[in-house]
């Protein structure tokens, strides 16, 4: 033999084995394929004669060689397309199980030895039950793997029972061992993944038991031949590799079966039984088996679930109560460096460091500061929004070789980059010893055929630049603790802007205040002085008896009866930035015929609708109309009493204004003081001032904007 290990290629040819398809059976018991429609034996496998007293049987009807009972019952279920159990079977005073199965156009009948006294329904419910309980009662998953091994080995009767477990690297480990005094203990043991090849564990979940009642056994061979190969891969008989067969005799085993542990789908062990000398495991117990690795992957999966449901607990509440102080710390997460202690413990980690911009803080074990920076470059690099793991550092970072002693496992999260706050957990070296089953390589042949261990003394292996790997709920509480922190960070900072702008609000509320106080005293200021403007026009009226000549003073005073209007109507309220126009307007006319003949006040009316405009605007319309009424007044009636309408309307986003007369109509362009006051107001506002004949006088039409 090669003392060397195989190549890959070697594994690869050994991992596409054709095993579904040996062309053989294990000899204890018989394989007859028959033709689906017409149920004759057109192939077997077995000594048809020896235990079943068939000399003759190809082109023979099933019921002929299994008694027509059976016969009927296998139709039956051929009709149903339902496999399994079909019946028992004596011959010569031997008990036999008889099951199908289907395939294409065929059906394979596999007769195999039972027990001599079948055993009943109600014995091995009772012991499902009893073995169900006893997992339920287990308090973790090391009881319940402890106890596995006993009840496999009760309901068996196996020299050695074993619960293997497959690692993420497919290798196996007993974890559970329940034997005899004399047979060799494997428990604590590794397996290499090479031992179960790919194809077969692809089996394992298909066929979940599998029994070799003896490994020295000689294939039988089908017959005759099929044109294509038989996929046996449902079929108990099924011949084995010789590769396997050599396996078990190396180990010293003559006997084995091997009950599938499917958890999720997937597989997740095996329960591997190992008997010294040849036994038969009955179809009535390797339906009991079935059964009973279902009812453990279930513990298994529940008291997995259970305990990471407590480590998630747990590790909450750590998270929490750093959480909590932080939110209380005036400072928030820069009171983070005085928690290191808890951060240390949430990750059950040897170091922890926090990188803030370019300080770091540390606690517990840890390489130096310059081996901190290059860590802090790889977590930034791989972290991400998640969390960034591993449990062997020398080999994802090359250089941090030179301190695996104390950083062999890393585990970090990013909460900010800019500024930078990052968190980084360390982990020492574990320097394992593992105990394997013999050198975990197979050797070759010189001519380069794979061949099986053939030693299983134990082996060890010292494992090192490893520590403990990081839990689920470690990097998981990471997580959580990342995603705490930024809402903390954020909480804050709205906090900080919510103090800032309600600040901001409270000195504009006083500069509001300032400017209302200020605006109402100018206001006042303005009413006196228009009232005393407006006291001195009306004594220099009454002083004046020329008609002409009191015409600029009477004019001047309407002015400042619409500028004064205004100004009351802005502070009588507590709204200054809108004028209700069409309130304004009435009492404007008000005002305005107040300052004439009193026949006046019988002639005017005013028509608006009800709108709201900018004060600025209502402002300077006020300005317009009173020019507008001045001029009628002047020119349409000569001073004389007459009828004015001034109306107000809305026209989509646009105001209507018109004044109109019924007097002597308009005397040719204006181009007075007042006019051209009058046209810088309009083009002020973006506003269309136009004359049209109102039959009789004359209608002036202002078209303005609303806002």
């Amino acid at each position: 033999m090669s003392a060397s290990g195989p190549t890959p290629e070697q594994i690869a040819s050994c991992d596409r084995e054709p095993i579904h398809i040996p062309g053989a059976v294990q000899p204890h018991g018989v394989l007859l394929v028959l033709d689906r429609d017409s149920l004759e034996i057109r192939h077997a496998a077995g000594d048809v004669a020896g235990l079943l007293g068939a000399e003759t049987w190809i082109g023979v009807a099933a019921g002929a060689v299994l008694g027509d009972a059976l016969a009927q019952r296998i139709a039956a279920v051929t009709a149903s397309g339902s496999g399994g159990f079909v019946g028992a079977l004596r011959v010569a005073g031997r008990a036999f199980d008889v099951s199908a199965t289907f395939q294409a156009d065929k059906v394979l009948v596999e007769i195999e030895p039972g027990l001599d006294q079948a055993l009943t329904g109600a014995q091995i419910l009772a012991q499902l039950e009893a073995a169900a309980a006893a997992f339920e009662r287990c308090p973790g998953l090391k009881t319940l793997y402890d106890r596995a091994a006993t009840e496999f080995r009760r309901l068996t009767g196996y020299d050695r029972v074993m619960i293997y477990r497959f690692g993420e690297d497919d290798a196996g480990e007993v974890v559970a061992e329940s034997r005899a005094a004399h047979v060799q203990a494997f428990l604590n043991h590794r397996f290499p993944a090479s031992d179960i090849p790919k194809q077969a564990r692809a089996l394992y979940v298909r066929n979940l038991v599998r029994a070799i009642p003896d490994a020295t056994y000689v294939p039988a061979p089908l017959l005759p031949p099929l044109q294509t190969d038989l996929d046996m891969s449902d079929c108990a008989l099924r011949s084995v590799s010789p590769v396997h067969l050599q396996y078990l005799r190396n180990m010293g085993v003559t006997a084995s079966a091997s009950v599938s542990i499917v958890k999720d789908g997937r597989l997740w062990g095996l329960v591997a039984c190992h008997h010294e000398t040849p036994r038969l495991l009955p179809y009535d117990i390797r339906a009991a088996c079935r059964a009973l690795a279902g009812g453990l992957a279930r513990q298994i999966k529940a008291k997995e679930e259970a305990e990471t449901y407590r480590e998630r607990l747990r590790l909450r509440s750590l998270g929490d109560d750093v959480i909590d102080a932080l939110a209380r710390a005036d400072n928030g997460d820069m009171a983070l460096e005085e928690h290191l202690r808890d951060l240390q413990r949430l990750a059950d980690a040897d170091g922890v460091a926090v990188f803030r911009d370019d300080r770091i803080e540390v606690a517990g074990k840890l390489p130096p500061h310059l081996a901190l920076a290059m860590l802090r470059d790889w977590l930034l690099e791989t972290a991400g929004d998640g969390a960034a793991a591993t449990d062997q550092a020398s080999t994802d970072i090359p250089d941090a070789v030179a301190f695996r002693a104390l950083a062999s496992g890393l585990m970090g999260v990013v909460v900010e980059r800019s500024p930078l706050l990052a968190i980084l957990w360390t982990r020492a070296e574990h320097v394992e010893t593992v105990r394997w089953a013999g050198e975990p390589v197979k050797a070759t042949t010189p001519d380069g055929v794979l061949t099986p261990r053939a030693s299983f003394d134990a082996w060890t292996q010292t494992v090192r630049g490893r520590s403990r790997p990081w839990t689920a709920g470690q990097t998981g509480a990471a997580l959580r603790l990342r995603d705490d922190l930024i809402d903390l960070r954020r909480a804050r900072r709205t906090a900080e802007l919510n103090a800032h702008l309600r600040a901001t609000l409270q000195d504009k509320d006083e500069l509001l205040r300032q400017k209302d106080f200020l605006l109402r005293e100018v206001n006042h200021r303005v009413q006196n002085s228009l009232a005393l403007a407006a006291s001195f026009l009306t004594i220099q009226m009454k002083s004046i008896d020329d008609p002409v000549a009191r015409g600029p003073l009477e004019e001047a005073s309407r002015r400042l009866t619409a500028v004064g209007l205004v100004h009351r109507r802005l502070y009588r309220g507590d709204q200054l930035e809108t004028v209700a126009l069409d309130r304004y307007l009435t009492e404007l006319a008000e005002e305005m015929v107040g300052t004439l003949d009193e026949a006046w006040s019988r002639q005017l009316r005013v028509d608006a609708a009800p709108v709201t405009v900018p004060t600025d605007k209502a402002v300077i319309i006020g300005l317009v109309v009173t020019e507008l009424f001045i001029n009628a007044v002047k020119y349409a009636y000569r001073g004389q009493p007459g009828r004015m309408d001034i109306g107000l309307v809305e026209d989509g986003d646009r105001l209507l204004l018109t004044v109109a007369d019924q007097g002597g109509g308009k005397q040719g362009p204006r181009v007075g003081f007042g006019s051209k006051m009058m046209d810088a107001l309009v083009r002020q506002m973006g506003g269309v001032l136009t004359y049209h004949d109102n039959a009789p006088g004359v209608r002036a039409e202002l078209s303005v904007g609303r806002f």
